[in-house]
This record gives C-alpha cells, sequence and structure tokens, in this order.
C-alpha cells in the first residue's frame, strides 16, 4: 500500500525541516512524500532543495491559502491513502505511518485517525494540551466531536468521490471535510488509540480573536451545510476542548 504524506508551507523555515526529518524517518517503505509550497521568500525553498531527494513531489508557487495548497497536493498524489503533515508539525515516533498502514490492512476501514498532543513551539518534547479522540459514533459527530485533522487518513478514492477541502472555509475546511466525509459521505473510520502527531502550539485559528470568531462561524456553517449539527454542536465543541488541558 502506497501512503502519500503531504506538506503544505509557506514561511516556514524555522520548522520545516524537523518536519522533513520526521517524514524520512518513517520506517514505513512506501511512503510518496508531496511538499507544495506557497512561494515562501524566507528561505524555506532553499531548505527543501537542500532535502529534494527526500520529497517526491516538490511544487513551490503563489496560493490562494492553506487548503488551496492541500488540494494541489491531493491532486499529485498517487498514494492510496493520503494524510497530512503541516510543516509545524511531527510524527510522535518513527512507526506512526506503519501503524496506519495495518489499520487500512482490513478493506472496509475508509479513513484512520489516532491522537494528537499539542506542544511548545520551542519544545517538541513539552506537551501543552493532549487530544484523545476516542471511538468515533454519528451520535458524537452530531455533539460537535471531530478527529485530530493532521492524524486523519484516507483513502483516495473518498477525495476522488467526495471531494477535497472547500476554499470558501478560510479556516475550517478540515473540518467541513470530516463532517462530509464522516457524515452525508458515511465513510467507515478506524480509531488507533495512540498519540501519532505532535502539534506545534500557534495555529492560524487560534491567532486572534477575530479568528476565533470566523472558525466559530464556518464551524456552524459546516454544521449545516452538511446536516449534521446546530448551535448545541458548535458549543460542545468547544466546550469539550477543556478537558485536553486537564490530562
Amino acid at each position: 500500500m502506497r501512503i502519500t504524506i503531504i506538506t503544505a508551507v509557506h514561511n516556514g523555515c524555522e520548522t520545516i525541516e524537523s518536519t522533513l526529518d520526521a517524514v524520512g524517518r518513517q520506517e514505513y517503505g512506501n511512503i510518496e512524500y508531496v511538499v507544495v509550497d506557497g512561494a515562501s521568500r524566507d528561505g524555506t525553498i532553499e531548505i527543501l532543495e537542500r532535502h529534494r531527494s527526500r520529497i517526491d513531489v516538490l511544487v513551490s508557487e503563489r496560493d490562494d491559502g492553506i487548503y488551496d495548497a492541500l488540494n494541489k497536493g491531493i491532486g499529485l498524489a498517487t498514494g492510496d491513502v493520503i494524510g497530512f503533515l503541516h510543516a509545524d508539525d511531527v510524527f510522535a515516533d518513527d512507526r506512526v505511518v506503519s501503524r496506519v498502514a495495518a489499520a487500512f490492512a482490513d478493506p472496509s476501514v475508509e479513513a484512520v485517525y489516532g491522537d494528537l498532543d499539542y506542544v511548545s513551539r520551542t519544545d517538541a518534547q513539552r506537551v501543552i494540551r493532549r487530544w484523545r479522540a476516542g471511538t468515533y459514533s454519528p451520535r458524537r459527530l452530531a455533539w460537535g466531536w471531530m478527529p485530530p485533522h493532521p492524524t486523519f487518513y484516507v483513502r483516495r478514492r473518498v477525495y476522488e468521490r467526495l471531494g477535497g477541502f472547500d476554499t470558501r472555509h478560510r479556516i475550517a475546511a478540515d473540518y467541513d471535510c470530516i463532517l462530509r466525509f464522516l457524515g452525508r459521505g458515511g465513510i467507515v473510520p478506524a480509531y488507533i488509540p495512540e498519540v501519532l502527531v505532535k502539534m506545534r502550539l500557534g495555529g492560524e485559528s487560534n491567532r486572534s480573536v477575530g479568528n476565533i470568531l470566523r472558525k466559530s462561524l464556518e464551524d456552524y456553517r459546516a454544521l449545516r451545510v452538511n446536516g449534521v449539527g446546530g448551535v448545541g454542536a458548535l458549543a460542545w465543541k468547544n466546550l469539550s476542548k477543556l478537558g485536553q488541558f486537564l490530562e
């Protein structure tokens, strides 16, 4: 089974090398690595060129945001399964992709996800929050549950059937995509109860009050468009994050 990992990056010179290293250290032997750079001007492209032998497909051009870049990556992917490792993130260990592949050995499984640690921007070993996803159910989805998107691997045929990211969402297109796949699409997911990804704090959605409000509006629109839930689901989605600080 070929697994495509996509990294979208724009001016990520401080962290992109650790992301490249995390992919390069994976013991799984059939990885296609696609990197989509948004015409960075901070030295990122020079770092990518130094590591060109690790990258199967490299594109550097202007894009219309991260979801546009990820859609480009999906279009370039040839793997049976597609996942993402963002330019601020690293894998939890060297066997993450092997565990994902093992879960997909069941032909009925169309998506695989696991747990995620939010870590310090300057020290990936310092855990700030712990996101323990738990098992999927339609009822939980309707009450605001979602798996950590950086751990969410999906068969390529699902993207071909249900589409990629809706770029009208500037912050919550990943949530919309998950709702479309698990809700309207009815795909079958499998849960790996282990930390798969360490995500550095400081993402776009929480960068300002304006972004937090915009994300809430986009989340609500995604819930309504996909017929999954409404205000109650949105409220519980946000309140449930409090538990991530208590583990």
